[in-house]
């Protein structure tokens, strides 16, 4: 095995460990945070059975880059106070018109509404069991 190869598995291997125990407790703080500032049609696709890239994506749109930013922040704030989880890799956050928050086995989707009509994960992903959230925070 080549020395860069032994390291990719090493960072693999790391991020793996990484996974959180609990995707349901994630999902609920994720989906709570992003419902308390106000994300449009959240829904949560469980793609476990269709790729190795994670178990869960979380799609929302807002209207605004500054509510875009709101809600990113808001996912981070709740995740981090309340599971102790950082995401371990962040993208578009400057231009905040599709930011991603990755927490390896739950991947956060943040669309600007046009752009998510553009790329249609939900459609990409159609053989994934979805679950739709509604404005009102869960009550478990």
């Amino acid at each position: 095995m080549s020395k860069n190869s032994s390291r990719a598995n090493q960072q693999f291997n790391s991020v793996d460990e990484n996974k959180t125990a609990d995707s349901d407790k994630l999902i609920k703080v994720i989906t709570d945070a992003l419902i308390d500032k106000k994300a449009e049609d959240v829904t949560v696709l469980d793609v476990n059975e269709l790729t190795t890239l994670a178990d869960k994506l979380v799609i929302c749109h807002a209207q605004t880059d500054v509510q875009i930013k709101a809600i990113a922040d808001n996912v981070n704030k709740e995740t981090k106070e309340q599971l102790g989880e950082k995401a371990w890799k962040e993208e578009g956050r400057e231009t905040r018109r599709w930011v991603i928050l990755d927490y390896v086995n739950v991947v956060v989707h943040i669309f600007k509404e046009e752009l998510r009509e553009y790329y249609a994960l939900e459609r990409m992903w159609n053989d994934a069991p979805s679950q739709k959230f509604e404005d009102q925070p869960n009550q478990q």
